[in-house]
């Protein structure tokens, strides 16, 4: 199984724990870093990278600071932008809110996280909760490892809208419109980029890509070494298979199962639902056929 420790995993692994960072350590790099520091708004993982490889991520380019490597963010709920922070002065107009964080750093260099967090707007009482919890593989002999995120949330008081900016075609579209949820900012080296669906190569028209798929690679060369990360869509989530939104852009190279880009969600009061996703950091290049294989798997893991 990918990610599965193995006699030969690579060495000079350790664990970092310290106020608000979580940590794999290969040597002087992290292999992976969870932030979760109080007051920065977000929770992310920067960086990203293939044990004993180059680092994959990209957290606060120029163009987009609040884009955090590897991250999850609504965009909008109830109409308050959870995304982006607003024009006027700067700041988040939905809040990002997280307690009771446990992390379980086992000696075989797998992680279980979990945490609490709530979303409410800047001036009001929290709308919305979430359960999370990231189990994180050991690394494999190739460096390869996997994290499986279970997201639950719940509706308070209140019903909830979760909205995106709307779609070409739609009333006010727009041609970045759909975006929404787990989130990936590939490193600003990655060169010869590729994005691979469990169908097989996606073949840009231009910068914008959506597409239904149950799995996702995109990949390509970081300091000269073939690397990449896919994204596997439990067959449990709805609308199953996910919604994807894909950007090839000279620097921008992002993507997402961006689970409302089709049409808003509802939530009654008191209701919740889940999602969960595979995240599988490797080397090397993926085809199709490799994201079918790694989808069996998950999907046989329950």
């Amino acid at each position: 199984a990918v990610g599965a420790p193995m006699a030969g995993r690579p060495a000079n692994l350790a664990w970092r724990k310290e106020a608000g960072v979580i940590a794999l350590l290969g040597g002087n790099q992290a292999v992976w870093q969870f932030n979760c520091q109080s007051g920065q708004g977000r929770l992310f993982f920067h960086a990203v990278a293939v044990a004993g490889g180059p680092v994959l991520t990209w957290d606060q380019p120029k163009d987009h600071p609040w884009h955090r490597a590897l991250w999850f963010s609504w965009k909008f709920i109830n109409g308050v932008n959870y995304w982006e922070p607003n024009a006027q002065g700067g700041t988040l107009d939905g809040r990002t809110e997280w307690s009771d964080m446990q992390s379980d750093l086992r000696p075989d260099f797998s992680a279980r996280l979990s945490m609490e967090i709530a979303y409410r707007p800047a001036d009001g009482a929290p709308v919305l909760k979430e359960r999370r919890v990231i189990a994180i593989s050991a690394p494999a002999q190739d460096g390869s490892y996997s994290m499986d995120w279970q997201m639950t949330f719940t509706a308070l008081n209140k019903a909830i809208v979760f909205d995106r900016t709307p779609l070409p075609g739609e009333p006010e579209g727009k041609p970045w419109g759909g975006y929404a949820g787990l989130s990936v900012r590939l490193a600003k080296n990655l060169r010869e980029f590729q994005a691979t669906s469990a169908e097989g190569p996606i073949r840009f028209q231009d910068d914008t890509y959506r597409v239904r798929s149950s799995a996702m690679d995109c990949a390509g060369s970081f300091e000269g070494r073939q690397a990449g990360v896919a994204i596997l869509d439990h067959p449990q989530n709805t609308p199953s298979p996910t919604p994807w939104y894909l950007i090839r852009g000279p620097e921008m190279k992002y993507f997402s199962p961006a689970v409302i880009q089709e049409g808003p969600r509802h939530l009654n009061p008191k209701e919740s639902f889940t999602l969960r996703y595979r995240v599988i950091v490797h080397p090397d290049l993926w085809s199709g056929e490799k994201l079918k294989e790694a989808l069996a798997s998950y999907a046989g893991d329950g």
